[in-house]
């Protein structure tokens, strides 16, 4: 059995696509790809997939993960150009790799977002970030499934910046950028309530729904805010194998003559 790990996007209009969606798409995309599955057993056997914090449909993500279970082996790189041609353009995958150590679910702690916000000026955007940031608590009401939820948009927050958009677009004079790392907690908090936090602590309201794109998730840096690539170890991982090996040939290869 081998076991792959993938990254991949939903740009433009595939944002709208539902998680379910995207899962009949993938698994589509195997069977044209010819991928040696496994799956599970039972009366209605399906294809080892595991699906790691999906971003929620209407964002954009530049960095959603899952890992697949094969029965046979696969060269990553290969794999992942056949997969991305079976996938309609906007899903689509951007990296491989064999996994070699446990727990990708657990190395995605934390997420950074990009959230363009149209019709606002950068100044507000400031004002509104600076407010937010200076509380001790934002608390927001969001209904679930479960019914009525209060969530703390404070603490799930460990970086905030607004910017201006970049010199390089014509016509974005009236919009703000921000950026920004989310916590993954339980209850999970999102973009769209951080949004409703920074309404309540400074009354932004942007005229216009906003963009929002998930440009990485994986390890959180708590002191510097940032989040690290969550297959860099499995990366790591492959490069030290053929030393490994190389060096064991070597311990164990006979003596010549004294």
């Amino acid at each position: 059995m081998q076991r792959i790990r993938l990254r991949y996007t939903k740009r433009g209009r595939l944002r709208f696509t539902s998680h379910r969606d995207f899962q009949r798409a993938f698994e589509r995309a195997l069977r044209r790809a010819e991928v040696p599955m496994a799956y599970s057993a039972g009366f209605t056997p399906h294809p080892k997939v595991s699906y790691a914090n999906a971003a929620p449909t209407g964002t954009g993500s530049e960095a959603e993960y899952l890992e697949i279970q094969l029965t046979a082996a696969r060269d990553p790189e290969k794999l992942r150009a056949l997969l991305d041609e079976s996938l309609p353009a906007g899903l689509d995958v951007i990296d491989a790799v064999e996994a070699r150590t446990s727990g990708l679910a657990d190395r995605l702690q934390a997420s950074v977002w990009e959230i363009r916000l149209d019709q606002v000026a950068p100044a507000e955007a400031e004002r509104a970030v600076a407010a937010f940031l200076e509380a001790d608590t934002v608390e927001v009401e969001r209904r679930t499934k479960n019914g009525l939820r209060t969530f703390d948009t404070r603490a799930a927050v460990a970086r905030l910046e607004a910017f201006p958009p970049p010199s390089d677009r014509p016509g974005d004079g009236g919009c703000a950028i921000l950026r920004l790392v989310v916590r993954h907690l339980t209850p999970a908090v999102r973009p769209d309530d951080v949004l409703s936090g920074l309404r309540a602590t400074a009354d932004l309201a942007p005229p216009v729904p906003a963009a929002v794109t998930r440009l990485a998730q994986g390890l959180l840096d708590e002191e510097s805010g940032t989040v690290t690539d969550p297959l860099a170890p499995d990366r790591e991982a492959a490069q030290a194998a053929p030393t490994a090996a190389a060096e064991l040939t070597a311990a164990m290869a006979p003596e010549g003559p004294a």
